[in-house]
C-alpha cells in the first residue's frame, strides 16, 4: 500500500537532503579509502534505507515500486556506492525472501534486514556462469534435514559484510533452470569462507569478492520454496532489481547534467560560455531528451507492476534503455568538461567509471535485449 503523499513527499525531501548535504561531500573521500563511513551507514539505518522494500509488519517501510524508483533517482544523484551499501538489503539479497519464504523465514529475517542489523547478499554469479544463470554448478546434496553446499560463488555484491546469502544451487539432474533451488545461508554456518575483495574499474566503496561454500551444512528449513524453484525466484527477483537500477541510472543522468549545466555557464571560451555555443547546447539537449525517456519508462513501469501486471519486458527495457543511456550522458559530460572532466577534481570521470557497471550487473545489455525480443515475440507485439 502506498504511503500518505504527504508522508512521502517528506521521505523524498529527506532523502534529496541527505544526499546533497551529507553525502556528494564524502565522495573523494569513499573514492581515495574505497569504503563507507560507519557513521554514514548508521544515519542510513536511521533513515530506514535498508528497508525500503520490506513490509511495515516486519520494520520496514513497505514502498510500492513506483515509491522505490522515485527514492532510487533521489539517490542516484551521489556516488552509486553510498546506494550498494544497502541496495541488497532493499533489492536482489531481500527479495527472494519477501516473495517465497514462509512466515517462520520472513519473522526470522526480515526485522534484522529492515534495521540493517546484517547485510543481505544474492549469490547467483559463479566462475564460470554469468549472463547463463540456469546453468549453476553449484550443488546441494540432501542428507537427511540438511543439504551439504558446495560450490563458489563470484562477483557477490556485499559479501565482505553479508550475514545472510541467498544462494541458488543445483539440487536435481535436471538440466537448466529446473534443476535449481535456493537457499538461505548464514554466513556462520561451516564451510562458508570469503575471498578478499576486488579490485574495480569504479564503484568505489562497494565491495564485491567470492563466496566459497565447502560441504556447508545447509537446513531443509532454509530452502526458499519447493527444490527446482530456484531459477523462477531468482528470475522474479532480477526482474524487480532492473526497475531499481534503472531508477539510480536516472538518477546519476539527472546529476550529470545538472553538473553540466552549471559547468558550461560558467567555462568561456571564444568570448562567451560554452553553453551559448550551439554543439554544446547538443549534448545537454541529446541528454536531457534521452534521461527524460528514462525517467518515464521507468515510472510507467514501475507504477504497472504495483497495478499487477507482467512487466519482465518492460523492466528489462527501462533496464536496457537506462544503464545505456546513462553511459552516453557520462561519455557527454567528460567531453563538455573537457580536460577537467578528464582529471579528478570535478568528478566527471568518477562517475563515467561507475555507471559502466549498470550495463552489466542485473543482466547485461545483450540479455536485457533477448528478453525484450522474447516476451515481444510472445506477446505478438
Amino acid at each position: 500500500m502506498a504511503l500518505d503523499p504527504e508522508i512521502f513527499e517528506t521521505l523524498i525531501d529527506t532523502v534529496r537532503r541527505f544526499v546533497h548535504d551529507r553525502l556528494r561531500p564524502l565522495e573523494a573521500d569513499v573514492e581515495a579509502a574505497d569504503a563507507i563511513p560507519a557513521e554514514v551507514i548508521g544515519e542510513m539505518k536511521a533513515l530506514g534505507l535498508f528497508g525500503l522494500s520490506i513490509a511495515e509488519d516486519y520494520g520496514g517501510l513497505g514502498l510500492t515500486m513506483l515509491e522505490e524508483c522515485k527514492v532510487a533517482i533521489e539517490l542516484g544523484r551521489t556516488t552509486p556506492a553510498f546506494r550498494s551499501s544497502f541496495g541488497t538489503n532493499v533489492g536482489i539479497g531481500s527479495q527472494g525472501l519477501v516473495m517465497a519464504g514462509t512466515p517462520e523465514q520472513k519473522a526470522e529475517w526480515l526485522p534484522r534486514i529492515a534495521s540493517g542489523e546484517i547485510v543481505t547478499s544474492f549469490a547467483l554469479t559463479e566462475p564460470d556462469v554469468g549472463s547463463d544463470s540456469g546453468a549453476v554448478k553449484t550443488r546441494a546434496v540432501r542428507d537427511g534435514e540438511v543439504y551439504r553446499l558446495t560450490g563458489t560463488k563470484r562477483f557477490i555484491t556485499n559479501a565482505d559484510k553479508a550475514e545472510l546469502f541467498t544462494v541458488m544451487a543445483r539440487t536435481g539432474d535436471a538440466p537448466g533452470g529446473r534443476g535449481v533451488s535456493a537457499f538461505l545461508v548464514p554466513r556462520d554456518l561451516p564451510g562458508v569462507s570469503i575471498g578478499e575483495p576486488e579490485k574495480k574499474m569504479g564503484q568505489k566503496g562497494a565491495r564485491v569478492a567470492d563466496v566459497v561454500f565447502d560441504d556447508t551444512p545447509v537446513p531443509v528449513a532454509n530452502r526458499l520454496g519447493a527444490e527446482g524453484e530456484g531459477f523462477r525466484i531468482a528470475m522474479q527477483v532480477l526482474d524487480r532489481g532492473r526497475l531499481h537500477i534503472s531508477a539510480v541510472c536516472v538518477g546519476v543522468a539527472e546529476r550529470l547534467i545538472a553538473d553540466c549545466v552549471a559547468y558550461a555557464s560558467e567555462r568561456r571560451q571564444f568570448g562567451k560560455p560554452i553553453a551559448e555555443h550551439q554543439l554544446i547546447q547538443a549534448m545537454l539537449a541529446d541528454s536531457k531528451t534521452e534521461a527524460l525517456a528514462a525517467r518515464a519508462l521507468v515510472l510507467e513501469t514501475a507504477a504497472a507492476k504495483d497495478r499487477g501486471a507482467n512487466t519482465t519486458m518492460e523492466a528489462a527495457a527501462a533496464k536496457y534503455f537506462a544503464s545505456e543511456m546513462v553511459g552516453r550522458v557520462a561519455d557527454r559530460a567528460v567531453q563538455i568538461f573537457g580536460g577537467a572532466g578528464y582529471i579528478a577534481d570535478y568528478g566527471i570521470e568518477r562517475l563515467y567509471r561507475d555507471v559502466r557497471l549498470f550495463r552489466i550487473y542485473e543482466g547485461t545489455s545483450q540479455i536485457q535485449q533477448l528478453i525484450i525480443a522474447r516476451e515481444t515475440l510472445k506477446r505478438g507485439g
